[in-house]
């Protein structure tokens, strides 16, 4: 192609990254270069959004929500793509649609795991309503029994969940699976791919930041290099390291947790504790309860909006999964790889 018939190139000053991306075979058309750099651009825009403004941000409730707000509008972006990219299903290569069934059942246990969690730490949102309760109360006992939910609730909080162990596993694997697969003879399904890389990459590092901010451990945090020739990469590296740097700044200060809210319960309940062993009510037991009381609340509702908008990618996901499946059967039965187990927040999903 000459010079003057080239008139995109001032957006690629390190030469061309497509050509790059599709070195052999058949090269993409403009129609599908264009499709991907804007379903690309689109998704660097929506990481440079979710990056926080300040540290204190940094696994807030509210900034987890709007994480899971994103990953579910990607998904819903990618679901938009494949439409105007105008592959039908069954033009799939058999190996991309394995590894999306597989990816997709991973990503509904993941799902349930997280809402698992967080129905668990809801619960003991009820040992600090009785708190409240029996400091509130006449009763001589009141002081016995608020020190008695107050040791309930902190042992309720350090127990760990076993499904979080798992959900590391599960990622561990859909890491392995991030590649880019060699694609021959087919433009459309090496954009297909190349818009898929962008998703998972960027799936795995959010679900990996809330098993990591769950499981009260940086260990397993996972750093995750994208290709350099993705025109989000940068945005994904920025935002990556921001989070990271702060997950593993947190916890090697020695805090057992990262979640902003159930960290303001945790203080309020150490500096009310003593107070009430004492058993002497006095105008600062009044100050603090009324703090628990409010920094309770922020917790609990905090745990409501995220438990909704994880059921909400889990509802993207499995409707993502029934709709592939539909397609493939065309009126024959086709098992999928295997069910997740569905115990919490989403009981009564099934995956066909």
């Amino acid at each position: 192609m000459s010079r003057s018939q080239d008139p995109h190139r001032a957006f690629f000053p390190f030469g061309n990254p497509f050509k790059m991306m599709f070195p052999k075979g058949s090269y993409p058309s403009a129609r599908l270069l264009e499709l991907l750099t804007s379903f690309e651009e689109k998704l660097a825009e929506r990481l440079r959004q979710l990056r926080p403004r300040d540290k204190q941000e940094v696994l807030s409730l509210s900034w987890m929500r709007c994480a899971m707000e994103t990953l579910s509008a990607i998904h819903t972006d990618i679901k938009a793509f494949i439409t105007a990219l105008e592959l039908p299903v069954c033009d799939w290569d058999e190996k991309w649609v394995d590894v999306y069934l597989d990816n997709s059942v991973k990503l509904l246990d993941i799902c349930i795991a997280f809402s698992s969690e967080l129905s668990r730490l809801n619960q003991g949102h009820l040992f600090l309503q009785c708190v409240l309760h029996n400091l509130e109360s006449s009763s001589s006992k009141q002081f016995l029994r608020a020190q008695s939910s107050l040791d309930g609730w902190r042992q309720h909080i350090s127990s760990k969940n076993p499904r979080l162990d798992n959900c590391f596993n599960i990622m561990d694997n859909l890491v392995e699976t991030l590649n880019l697969p060699k694609i021959r003879n087919s433009a459309k399904g090496k954009i297909l791919m190349q818009a898929m890389y962008g998703v998972r990459l960027v799936t795995v590092f959010i679900c990996n930041v809330f098993a990591a901010a769950f499981s009260g451990s940086a260990k397993r945090l996972l750093d995750l290099h994208p290709l350099e020739t993705c025109l989000w990469s940068s945005a994904f590296v920025e935002l990556q390291s921001f989070i990271n740097v702060e997950i593993r700044n947190i916890y090697s200060s020695g805090k057992a947790t990262v979640l902003k809210e159930l960290e303001a319960v945790e203080v309020s309940v150490k500096k009310i504790y003593p107070i009430v062993q004492e058993g002497e009510n006095t105008e600062r037991l009044e100050n603090l309860t009324t703090d628990l009381g409010k920094n309770a609340d922020n917790l609990s509702n905090g745990l409501d909006v995220l438990a909704k908008e994880v059921d909400g990618f889990f509802q993207i996901v499995l409707t993502g999964r029934d709709a592939l499946l539909g397609n493939l059967r065309g009126g024959t039965e086709i098992p999928s790889p295997r069910t997740p187990r569905n115990n919490n927040n989403n009981e009564g999903h099934l995956v066909r």
